[in-house]
């Protein structure tokens, strides 16, 4: 099934281009390039490193998986006329990533993990051997998509190229602030209270980054459920390490924590929903969740505060 899938929505996009290459827009003659992004994280470093000289438009908006994600027909319609698209690549986008891959030959496609070291990358033994995509969760680390980005825009628009390396080194600024604000708000939470559960198993670079151990009740991937058996194991774990509060996540149902968190109470201690974070997909557009700082500093800040009583938080400006 995944195999029709791939060769149906290639089969759209080169009749929408025509079966020739040459039908792909010139980007030497446009006044502006067209990038299309997958997940929102991607779509606010062009935004930061493309400026005026780029109309960006993000195929994932607040709420979306991107591990479920399946074209439309919108979607087929923006990749076929864009001068280059963004991707996480690694998996993350499932399906959608290997039709990314396959339409390279035409249109300038990028993963945006692809140039980070894969000795920094995570290997979960429980997601086949393959590595977890959810980079952007380690600061430091998504920093190095930055540089994806900034790189194959000037390689592609080379007469703005220093726009794009000017407007990067700012952004990469404010990113270096935001990883030091992350880390100085973990370490207001005592080390014993650093466990973070939640819905999926998207916060690992997160905990290693930042000093949390994590849990999550469905695998890296969402396309895996979660059994009654793994709501039992967690909601044990749960009530032996009593553990404060679980968090639900924005783009994954809240119902597999909601039956966590009753299961846990069946076995003598309460653990309380700690707040909604944003994990596959930001916030609404306009909002400081929208971009990828407020999202950061959003979800650190829920967790500081549902893990100590709110003790424990600040909040001081990381230049957004």
């Amino acid at each position: 099934m995944q195999r029709i899938y791939i060769s149906l929505c290639l089969i759209v996009i080169l009749i929408g281009t025509g079966c020739d290459p040459k039908g792909q827009p010139d980007a030497s003659k446009a006044d502006k390039l067209s990038v299309v992004t997958t997940i929102g994280m991607i779509t606010d470093i062009v935004r930061n490193v493309g400026g005026e000289h780029v109309n960006v438009v993000g195929m994932m908006g607040p709420g979306v998986d991107p591990h479920l994600y399946k074209l439309t027909a919108k979607d087929v319609q923006r990749l076929s006329s864009a001068h280059l698209i963004f991707y996480n690549g690694l998996h993350l986008e499932s399906k959608m990533g290997d039709i990314l891959a396959k339409m390279s030959g035409d249109t300038k496609t990028v993963a945006v993990t692809e140039s980070v070291d894969q000795a920094l990358l995570l290997k979960p033994p429980e997601f086949e051997g393959q590595y977890d995509p959810h980079l952007w969760f380690d600061v430091a680390l998504w920093m190095k998509a930055v540089g994806t980005v900034r790189n194959t825009l000037s390689e592609l628009d080379p007469d703005n190229a220093v726009m794009y390396w000017s407007n990067a080194e700012r952004y990469l600024a404010k990113l270096m602030e935001l990883d030091q604000y992350v880390k100085a708000q973990a370490a207001r939470v005592p080390s014993a209270q650093r466990v973070l559960v939640t819905a999926h198993d998207a916060f690992n670079y997160f905990g290693k980054a930042y000093g949390f151990e994590v849990r999550g009740l469905q695998g890296i991937s969402t396309a895996t459920e979660a059994g009654i058996a793994d709501v039992q194991e967690l909601a044990t774990f749960i009530a032996e390490r009593r553990i404060p509060a679980i968090f639900v996540e924005s783009s994954v149902s809240r119902k597999s924590l909601e039956a966590v968190k009753a299961a846990v109470k069946s076995k003598g201690f309460n653990v309380e929903i700690g707040g909604e974070i944003f994990s596959d997909a930001m916030g609404d557009e306009g909002t400081p969740e929208g971009t990828y700082i407020g999202m950061v500093r959003h979800n650190i800040d829920t967790i500081v505060k549902a893990l100590t009583g709110g003790s424990g938080l600040q909040t001081p400006s990381t230049g957004e």
